[in-house]
């Protein structure tokens, strides 16, 4: 959400109606979160100039760990230079710290291939946001999930309720650090991801939503006190509720 949120911004800064606006401090710091949206919070440091040239030696973007070569245009100007700066910092200070973790395995080799596009500057702005989106409709759609055995007629499944609240086995990346609340697409997913967790002996799904609307799935390694929750169902493997009273 952080990254997509950012690609945005940068698309809108590199095809701004001032022109191409670069960020001189281009620092974590500079940007908040409002409403799951990223804001840059200081604009003093922003500026459309960008360097001019005569030739193409005179067009090398320097950063510490890495130099890229650009190209000087008719017009004595190179060619990018706003928006591949703007680009390079959001991968070295955004991209590679969160893109690597917490998605879904077969999202992964798409996120890295926006990693590794953008850390060379293969990609410019307009190719990083549709990559972004592309993955990002895999995710809300399902897509991205592999043909599997169908794994929730091993559930029993209770209508109706929800199992009291309280700490249980913590997973990564959880979004509760009381126990293992995951989003998913479906309960089938929720079923395949209980059944890869030696832990896991049931599931809850409520209306709680994501940002991009997948369920949150609250995942238990013991039957505790059902409580009645219209909006819940409660799914319990078959081999963990056999000898037990539901």
């Amino acid at each position: 959400q952080i990254c997509l949120s950012l690609v945005k911004l940068l698309f809108y800064l590199a095809h701004s109606p001032l022109g191409s606006i670069v960020l001189l401090d281009f620092q974590p710091r500079q940007f908040v979160m409002v409403d799951g949206n990223l804001k840059v919070t200081d604009m003093d440091d922003a500026s459309t100039e960008e360097l001019s040239c005569k030739e193409d030696n005179d067009c090398t973007l320097d950063f510490p760990t890495k130099s890229f070569p650009l190209k000087c245009s008719a017009v004595g100007k190179c060619e990018g230079i706003n928006e591949k700066k703007n680009l390079f910092n959001a991968y070295r200070y955004f991209f590679t710290y969160l893109l690597p973790h917490s998605a879904p395995p077969a999202l992964r080799p798409f996120l890295s291939d926006i990693l590794n596009a953008t850390g060379d500057l293969r990609y410019g702005i307009n190719e990083t946001l549709k990559a972004f989106e592309k993955v990002l409709h895999l995710y809300k759609s399902g897509l991205y999930l592999q043909k599997r055995p169908l794994l929730l007629k091993d559930y029993i499944s209770l209508k109706g309720f929800r199992t009291a609240e309280g700490e249980d086995y913590k997973c990564w990346p959880s979004y509760s650090h009381l126990g293992c609340l995951l989003s998913v697409h479906s309960a089938e997913e929720a079923a395949a991801i209980c059944n890869s967790q030696s832990q896991c002996q049931s599931f809850i799904l409520t209306q709680r939503r994501t940002w991009t609307g997948r369920p949150l799935a609250s995942f238990q390694s013991s039957l505790t006190d059902l409580v009645p929750d219209a909006n819940a169902v409660v799914y319990i493997k078959r081999s963990a509720s056999s000898g037990k009273r539901l």
